[in-house]
């Protein structure tokens, strides 16, 4: 019997994936491909299915109806060591009796390899901790412990490597240092890598591609630039980033452009960047994109007056700014600290400003809180 565990290669393929747990479907008629060496990335809340999602392509989870197939190789039905893949999880699930070289080496003894040493000297070179071999993993710290459950997931050569929130144990600065240096991996080995994380700056800095998951269905997905510049809905503009959503309806439809009606002021935005159904809109712009002038200041673009900065944030290289418009909606403003804008305090009139082609559109029947809720719940 060929062992697929080793054989099986080619993109990873889920088709009508669907998981019940009685009437709940936490993984709702799920479709899609993830090509052979790419880095791809499952984002989404707590309870949206990303985590089921990695369990059934594991093998950890029985899928309710549905197929999944490695290249050619229909793994639906496979045990989970048959299977052409490995999975790093959060807590590293190291043997804590064995030694680091042992722990790495592992699935080769397992698999019958008698000679194991050059390939796990090539990934604790890969991983730069070949000095730590004959150490227990209770010697090493988060960061190491983490590229350590990496290296004996990689040195089996899976088809793909399932990270379920690998980098959730370690402090921000080593999981940005990580990020760095898992995506280097990746690359280095070109294995097909499936990152499971709720963190929007993981995905963003890792993944090729990047699918937003929502109660179980695919919102969006696409390039971390794509998402971000062009969301389609509200859940993915305020899940992945910050937006200011502002309601609005479209007055005149030009060949190119839109011009719409925020409040009583009329603002313009690419007509290939609108996703509206009709004449209600939710006009999108970004925080960094605005401008922020005192009232009586000439500014070009998009303009919106009427402001008054209601709290101001220093966070280093640039500073937040919540403006209360007219129409008692708060707006978020980040501003470079590059001299470029004199310090506004608290209580200042000002006026916004932003290029027309930095706007999006969306269907205006959309909540435009939907999913900013559930970032404030994942960060307490």
């Amino acid at each position: 019997m060929v062992d697929a565990s080793t054989s099986a290669h080619g993109d990873l393929k889920l088709s009508h994936l669907t998981k019940s747990f009685g009437d709940f479907k936490a993984v709702d008629d799920l479709s899609l491909t993830i090509p052979e060496g790419s880095f791809f990335a499952l984002l989404g809340p707590s309870g949206c299915g990303k985590t089921t999602t990695l369990r059934m392509i594991a093998g950890l989870e029985e899928p309710t109806s549905g197929t999944m197939h490695v290249g050619n190789t229909d793994i639906t039905d496979m045990r989970p060591y048959r299977r052409p893949v490995n999975t790093v999880f959060q807590n590293y699930a190291l043997f804590p009796h064995l030694s680091i070289f042992e722990n790495v080496a592992f699935g080769l003894r397992r698999r019958g390899i008698k000679d194991v040493k050059a390939q796990v000297d090539k990934v604790l070179e890969l991983v730069e901790l070949p000095h730590l071999a004959e150490r227990k993993p209770t010697q090493l710290s988060g960061g190491q412990q983490q590229r350590i459950a990496v290296a004996r997931a990689i040195v089996n050569r899976p088809a793909l490597l399932l990270l379920d929130e690998p980098l959730g144990a370690l402090d921000l600065k080593l999981r940005r240092q990580m990020q760095i240096e898992l995506k280097w991996i990746q690359t280095e080995i070109g294995l097909t890598f499936v990152h499971v994380t709720h963190d929007q700056e993981e995905a963003m800095t890792m993944a090729d591609t990047i699918a937003v998951m929502n109660e179980g269905r695919i919102e969006q997905m696409g390039s971390p630039a794509d998402l971000y510049d062009n969301p389609k809905t509200a859940f993915v503009a305020n899940f992945l980033g910050q937006s200011n959503l502002i309601k609005g309806a479209i007055e005149s439809n030009g060949a190119d452009s839109l011009l719409v009606n925020l409040f009583g002021q009329k603002v313009a935005l690419p007509r290939s960047r609108s996703a509206a159904k009709d004449s209600s809109i939710l006009v999108g712009i970004r925080p960094e994109k605005f401008r922020i002038q005192p009232e009586g200041k000439e500014m070009s673009g998009n303009i919106l007056t009427g402001g008054v900065i209601s709290d101001v944030s220093y966070i280093g290289v640039s500073t937040q700014y919540q403006v209360e418009m007219p129409w008692g909606q708060e707006l978020i403003v980040f501003e470079q600290n590059d001299d470029g804008v004199p310090p506004l305090d608290k209580g200042d009139k000002v006026k916004l400003s932003w290029e027309p082609i930095f706007t999006f559109g969306l269907d205006g029947s959309q909540d435009a809180n939907a999913g900013s809720k559930l970032i404030a719940d994942e960060e307490e």
